[in-house]
């Protein structure tokens, strides 16, 4: 009998990855159909999205307080002004220097353009002599990378254009946070009242798994990207580089992307430094390397585990699909969806298996 079993079961998962695949594919191909709506959605939905992350991020550190005799109400409150007084004096402290520094770039950046323009000038004399197809290429090269620089700045002046959507998330953001925190159970017996009771169980189960995998991954991620973003600061304000904040800013955020992140994270301090000298480049690799040594070696096997328990093949690819579809946010977003789609799968064969 399970004999007859094994080649139904390798058929079976055989057709599911293809129909998996072409589904991905389909998703991909007809984006730009369906490119609005879910512009629209993504908008209206934003605020609500990010106060629950927030909400379902800080409601086991409620409990914990609860935990030691402290009324519900009042841990909540002690959490909720914490959180959101610790943000708003760290952006009443960071905010003017970040502004000071944009516009000293908005300053410099014709600097970095003529710089640009005398490596790709070299470039070209020093592969004078190769043939006019591998000038081709680099000239293909270039065009992608400064269509992408070009599309880069555009994303950013079109983020600080929309500044007045941004304070009225950011207005909204707190207030649903604290009433995400106090009805926190109550929307859960509200959510858990919509399943059948048949599948109850099975869906409880299924949720407990993703908080354990996605909760601890999210938390951990977030405090191995503060320690990069404070320790980055520290490293390029000792080598007196320009931008440091920004830049070290850029690094925090980007470590939330494996393996791809720490690069992208670390070309613009790079680019920076090699305005500076050929040893300031040096250095700035350096204090990048020992960074990411420490967190990959230390911190992060520690904080954030093995709580998504993905092979680094399917990351990679994942981080591969949520860049082409999303770009940087696409990549961010990434693990977190791979995580749960593992979850999901995994508890649909183990009910499969059941019955």
């Amino acid at each position: 009998m399970i004999l007859k079993k094994k080649p139904v079961n390798f058929l079976y998962w055989i057709v599911t990855g293809i129909l998996f695949f072409l589904f991905i594919y389909l998703l991909v191909k007809l984006f730009p159909y369906y490119k609005a709506f879910i512009s629209f959605l993504w908008h209206l939905l934003v605020p609500f999205i990010i106060a629950a992350l927030i909400a379902y991020l800080l409601y086991p550190i409620v409990m914990k307080i609860h935990r030691y005799n402290i009324p519900k109400g009042i841990a909540i409150l002690i959490i909720y002004l914490l959180f959101f007084g610790g943000i708003g004096y760290l952006i009443y402290r960071v905010y003017p220097a970040i502004v000071t520094q944009l516009r000293d770039f908005d300053e410099y950046l014709p600097q970095l353009v003529n710089m640009y323009q005398d490596i790709i000038y070299q470039l070209y004399n020093s592969t004078s002599f190769l043939p006019e197809t591998v000038h081709d290429k680099i000239d293909e090269t270039i065009h992608s990378l400064e269509k992408w620089i070009d599309a880069l700045l555009g994303t950013l002046i079109g983020g600080f254009s929309k500044i007045l959507d941004f304070i009225i998330v950011i207005t909204v953001i707190p207030v649903l946070v604290f009433y995400f925190l106090k009805d926190y159970e109550k929307i859960n017996r509200y959510v858990k009242k919509q399943i059948p009771s048949k599948y109850r169980e099975n869906v409880s189960d299924l949720f407990h798994s993703m908080d354990e995998g996605l909760g601890g991954y999210i938390r951990g991620q977030l405090l191995v990207c503060l320690f990069v973003a404070i320790t980055s600061y520290a490293i390029y304000q000792f080598l007196d580089l320009k931008y440091a904040l920004l830049l070290a800013i850029f690094m925090g955020i980007m470590n939330f992307v494996p393996y791809f992140g720490p690069i992208i994270g670390a070309i613009p301090a790079i680019i920076i430094a090699l305005t500076v000298s050929g040893k300031m480049v040096l250095f700035v690799l350096i204090g990048v390397f020992a960074i990411q040594l420490i967190e990959s070696n230390l911190l992060s096997p520690y904080i954030v585990g093995k709580s998504t328990k993905v092979h680094p093949v399917a990351i990679i690819f994942a981080l591969l699909l949520g860049g082409k579809i999303g770009g940087v946010i696409g990549m961010v977003i990434a693990v977190p969806l791979l995580t749960i789609l593992r979850v999901v799968i995994k508890h649909l064969w183990l009910i499969r298996r059941k019955n």
